[in-house]
């Protein structure tokens, strides 16, 4: 069974580009293995992560996920069985902020910086689609 997880959570201070790299680089090691993908936005110390596998796959590192002590205020957004997956296309993908248009982030939010905890997961996901869509999500498969 395919499950499909969004959440967000806050970054503690010391979280850095090459902290957020090093996260990828992980990921996209291990995430093949467990048949993981998926695709991470972080901004302004949020970060936003869909994860798409199997049950237990993606249970389990959403659980290794809110341990981490790089993480604070861990919120699950959207947990839901999927008959397919929308970012198969990706181990992990990242969005790349700096093809951000700040009017995209205004359709789903009062303002326009990425702000999880002020949506509703719905929200969050339409806005990975979009991201998605407009090619503003990076990284190989």
């Amino acid at each position: 069974m395919l499950v499909r997880l969004v959440y967000a959570s806050r970054a503690i201070d010391t979280v850095d580009q090459a902290e957020l790299l090093a996260i990828l680089k992980k990921s996209k090691a291990n995430n093949p293995a467990q048949g993981i993908t998926g695709v991470l936005c972080f901004s302004e110390g949020i970060f936003l992560q869909v994860l798409e596998g199997g049950r237990s796959a993606v249970n389990q590192l959403y659980n290794r996920i809110a341990a981490d002590t790089r993480h604070t205020q861990v919120e699950l957004m959207v947990y839901e069985e999927i008959g397919e997956r929308r970012f198969a296309g990706w181990s992990m993908g990242q969005v790349n902020l700096s093809r951000l248009n700040p009017a995209l982030m205004l359709k789903y939010s009062a303002m326009p910086t990425l702000d999880p905890f002020a949506v509703s997961g719905r929200v969050s996901l339409a806005l990975f689609d979009e991201l998605m869509a407009t090619a503003s999500i990076v990284g190989q498969p």
